[in-house]
């Protein structure tokens, strides 16, 4: 939710309190009912996310705090302040928080792709494939073909190419502005040695992105050149990598292409 829809909820909750007389927001107080304390959690956990897309997760925990204070039962909380735990590397509590937000609501769909991450991450990537199908296959879910696409990455990691390719095409149908599942199939057809496949795949995404390519793209599309034997296309690529990235482990890596 964008900031100026954010701070509409935040109007209406204030109205909402002024005309039903809400308790103020500490710790031993709560809203009259059941409906506005889940309308004030909600916006709370969407000030947090905001907060944490900006990397400012104390005060993302603050207002997270504060939505389980008003609703303790508000899943989507839970999942957020997940997301903060790992982005601070605080494991444990992420995955409690996940589990906690799927005891409360076991069909959200952003928990379980978002836990699904965490279990890939983690080594964990069978239980976190089907964390995602529960999500890619949920018919409410506005973005099932992320959850696809991540299950066709997590399948990769583990060797499971078929698996990760039915995922990934499954992404593309759903979401043919997945630009990301691109370079996913080109990665997995270099896995498998289908190089030409691997460039025409690559081609597309650097085409769809306007040529503004990660380390990990630039690394991935001067190896596909190798194997392909264009030396020239891989020194091009290679040379973008160590002027736009030199300090990037991918830059110190493209010097190892064989």
């Amino acid at each position: 939710m964008k900031w100026l829809s954010i701070m509409k909820w935040l109007a209406l909750a204030v109205a909402a309190c002024g005309l039903t007389g809400c308790a103020s927001d500490s710790s031993e107080e709560r809203p009259l009912d059941a409906e506005h304390a889940r309308m004030l959690a909600k916006v709370r956990t969407e000030l947090a996310a905001d907060y944490y897309s900006r990397k400012n997760f104390k005060i993302a925990l603050e207002e997270l705090a504060k939505a389980m204070r008003t609703d303790p039962h508000y899943a989507p909380a839970y999942n957020v302040r997940a997301l903060v735990h790992m982005a601070l590397l605080e494991d444990p509590e992420a995955e409690s928080d996940f589990q906690h937000g799927l005891n409360l609501d076991p069909a959200n769909s952003d928990t379980h792709n978002n836990y699904g991450l965490f279990l890939c991450m983690h080594g964990r990537e069978r239980d976190g494939i089907k964390h995602f199908l529960s999500a890619a296959k949920d018919p409410l879910y506005s973005t099932p073909g992320a959850a696809y696409m991540n299950a066709g990455v997590c399948a990769k990691k583990i060797g499971q190419y078929q698996d990760a390719e039915v995922y990934l095409q499954r992404a593309m149908i759903l979401q043919p502005e997945l630009t990301d599942a691109l370079v996913e199939v080109a990665d997995l057809a270099f896995s498998v040695g289908d190089y030409p496949r691997a460039k025409a795949s690559f081609a597309r995404y650097e085409k769809a992105v306007s040529s503004r390519l990660s380390p990990e793209n630039l690394l991935l599309a001067a190896r596909i050149e190798h194997k392909l034997g264009n030396s020239s296309a891989k020194a091009a690529y290679s040379a973008r990598l160590r002027k736009e990235f030199p300090d990037s482990r991918e830059s110190a890596m493209v010097g190892q292409i064989r």
